[in-house]
């Protein structure tokens, strides 16, 4: 499992390139990527593609010449294999096997950008991509809502918009965020502000939204708060017994101070489990 560079290929490791110059084979997740890499590191090895929409398939062809006695090394498109990329089925029926698996460690745009962020990193959480539809995004967001680990999110240039407005909408437009682009690369950028700034920033300068990026959220202030989930809950369970999910969030929203609709879409949830 060699990790590769995010963008600057000064960042590949001696090990990984002393790694991929010893296997036999180099499995990647698109050869098209990986081919100027091994060139530019004089690596000349025999190389096939396992991606998303064919790892299941390639899965045992692979594991068959590792117990025939050849040596492969996987690698992802950029940073560190399996993480928001292909290869965890792979590795799962690897270890299942008995196969040795073994890391090596490199670069990894979450774990640079929580770096170089400024948020608390002593507990953090990594959520990957939101989902592409609006109401999916929303509820996964929803489940979050209370989340007091620094949260670390990958997302597309043209959903960076909308995945932060949606972001201001459970967490609010003051909530502490950072916006982490192009990381390693000539244009890399990583600003640190409130989710409300941060979307008056890109909304104001279109021609940024571009790259990779990397979305990081302080956690919530529980530790201040630390009853704020259990009262909000509680008083809107109690008021959806006798009112209608409107106005027993309404009503919640006033007692609790929690946003109204925040608790509007918890009683839509809760209301579907009865």
């Amino acid at each position: 499992m060699v990790a590769t560079p995010i963008g600057n290929l000064q960042d590949m490791t001696l090990r990984g390139i002393e790694v991929l110059n010893s296997v036999d084979q180099i499995v990647a997740e698109d050869t098209r990527h990986a081919t100027p890499l091994l060139k530019h590191f004089s690596i000349h090895k025999p190389i096939f593609s396992m991606h998303e929409f064919n790892e299941r398939e390639r899965l045992h062809a692979i594991l068959s010449l590792v117990e025939e006695g050849h040596s492969l090394a996987l690698i992802s498109d950029a940073g560190t294999p399996l993480i928001n990329d292909p290869g965890f089925n792979l590795i799962r029926e690897a270890k299942a096997r008995g196969i040795k698996v073994v890391p090596v460690p490199g670069a990894c745009a979450a774990i640079a950008a929580l770096s170089a962020a400024g948020l608390p990193t002593d507990r953090f959480t990594f959520e990957g991509f939101l989902p592409a539809k609006q109401e999916a995004r929303h509820q996964r967001l929803l489940a979050l809502r209370y989340e007091a680990r620094t949260m670390i999110f990958y997302e597309a240039p043209h959903r960076l918009l909308d995945s932060l407005q949606a972001m201001a909408e459970i967490f609010g437009l003051i909530h502490k965020a950072v916006v982490a682009r192009e990381m390693t690369k000539l244009y890399e950028s990583i600003l640190t502000s409130t989710i409300g700034e941060l979307i008056e920033y890109y909304t104001s300068r279109p021609q940024e939204v571009r790259g990779e990026i990397v979305i990081l959220l302080q956690g919530v202030d529980v530790e201040n708060s630390p009853s704020k989930e259990v009262i909000a809950e509680e008083v809107l369970d109690i008021l959806l017994q006798e009112l209608p999910v409107k106005q027993a969030a309404a009503l919640a929203s006033k007692i609790t101070g929690e946003r109204k609709n925040v608790l509007y879409d918890l009683a839509l949830l809760k209301k579907k489990e009865m």
